[in-house]
């Protein structure tokens, strides 16, 4: 009986070649993975250090200029002289806002053109390659431009440094403004064009009803790009050290008085480019948290 339970027993398996095969495979990938996760890592945590290094920074010696100094009663001062930022903050707020209401309908309409009305049209395929050109294009070509077209042999002025900055809010509005567009479902046109909706209308209460956190967040986004460029105000607003609102003449702006302050030898201008530095970091990072925050509870809707 022994015997025959013996022949019986069913033999040890031995792994195939096969098997030994596909179980190596999956030891290279695992490990592959793991190298993989491991760099990516790495570079996160190298990136993030470096980032937390900055703003620290940023918010000390930012934070030190705010509460010492009247930043925002007292405009900036003489070397060596007590002052603060109020002129160049109302000047970049006054700039900032002038791009983005040049800016920003352009880049809607001409959005809105390319995704409901140009599908395949030779115009809307020059339009975006003459789009992508300009959101390619650096910030400080953008400023030689307006300064060639509306500065030399006239003068630096508030509407030359605004026109620049909204021919860098044009580009990034046009894209966004498409793209989002361009994720409506062609279900919701099509039910709009079924109930007898001209094109038209369909447009401006259907599908840009439905993409309009996503516009939203698209301005915001571009209202955030313009906070902090100096190189195209550099050659057009320039900058002025007394208060002034004239659009007409140079103008106080944050960005140019960093660059200013930031290379002179005196350390109360020091501490007055990096409460500029930190006010303007604040402001970039409430519009990128608010555009988010819009764009979220759009897709939640």
């Amino acid at each position: 009986m022994a015997a025959n339970n013996a022949i019986n027993a069913p033999l040890p398996t031995q792994p195939n070649s096969a098997s030994r095969y596909n179980q190596n495979l999956y030891n290279k990938r695992r490990l592959t993975n793991k190298l993989g996760l491991g760099f990516a890592m790495s570079a996160m945590v190298f990136g993030l250090f470096w980032l937390f290094w900055i703003l620290l920074t940023l918010f000390v010696e930012g934070f030190q200029g705010i509460v010492q100094l009247p930043i925002f009663t007292a405009d900036t001062p003489p070397p060596m002289s007590a002052g603060g930022l109020r002129n160049a903050i109302v000047g970049s707020v006054m700039l900032a806002f002038s791009g983005l209401f040049i800016g920003a309908p352009i880049g809607l309409m001409t959005g809105i053109y390319l995704s409901e009305f140009a599908q395949g049209s030779m115009l809307g395929k020059v339009t975006r390659f003459l789009n992508d050109i300009l959101l390619s294009a650096p910030s400080i070509v953008i400023g030689l431009f307006i300064y060639a077209l509306m500065v030399k042999g006239q003068s630096f002025s508030g509407w030359a440094g605004a026109l620049a900055l909204a021919l860098i809010v044009i580009p990034v509005v046009v894209r966004t403004t498409e793209n989002m567009l361009n994720l409506v479902p062609n279900s919701i046109r099509e039910a709009a064009y079924a109930l007898g909706t001209p094109k038209w209308k369909m447009v401006t209460q259907v599908t840009i009803k439905a993409a309009r956190a996503g516009l939203t967040t698209g301005v915001l986004l571009a209202f955030a790009r313009i906070t902090g460029e100096t190189a195209p105000l550099l050659f057009t607003a320039l900058n002025n050290q007394y208060f002034s609102t004239d659009m007409g003449q140079p103008i106080a702006n944050l960005p140019n008085t960093i660059y200013q302050f930031a290379m002179s030898p005196y350390d109360n201008w020091h501490t007055l480019a990096w409460a500029a530095a930190l006010l303007i970091t604040t402001s970039v990072l409430v519009l990128n948290i608010l555009a988010r925050f819009i764009g979220s509870r759009g897709q939640a809707k």
